[in-house]
């Protein structure tokens, strides 16, 4: 089955909650890995935070409309940690924080993307994204 193929297929059977779990996963596996690298690949380790804010910086955007969906409060939230993403990601690039932060983030952010009977059975630290 060709890539494009699979793309259509996955966007006609997932929820929203689903691809953000997903791109949550791909995006925090990309972290880890490149949290373990040694500090000379320098594109790899900035590659993965890149991706990270900008998907931070999407999801802050998107709740900064009116036409989002989700409720003010929760809106706002998401906006100030898409701030904080910003801001710690240019310190981990510095060499002056690390990466876990932003891990841990993104891994509380897709137990909470889980539905309600697989989040008790799932523990965020010890799952495996994908």
């Amino acid at each position: 089955m060709s890539l494009k193929a699979y793309q259509t297929t996955a966007a006609r059977v997932e929820d929203p909650r689903q691809t953000e779990y997903r791109l949550f996963g791909q995006v925090t596996r990309a972290l880890m890995e490149a949290e373990q690298l040694d500090k000379s690949y320098i594109r790899e380790r900035m590659d993965a935070l890149d991706w990270n804010r900008r998907m931070w910086s999407m999801l802050g955007a998107d709740c900064s409309l009116a036409t989002n969906g989700l409720p003010e409060q929760l809106r706002a939230n998401i906006i100030s940690l898409s701030i904080w993403v910003n801001k710690h990601t240019s310190l981990v690039m510095r060499n002056k924080e690390d990466f876990a932060p932003l891990i841990d983030i993104n891994r509380i952010i897709m137990q909470g993307l889980l539905p309600q009977e697989q989040t008790q059975a799932v523990s965020p630290v010890r799952q495996s994204y994908g």
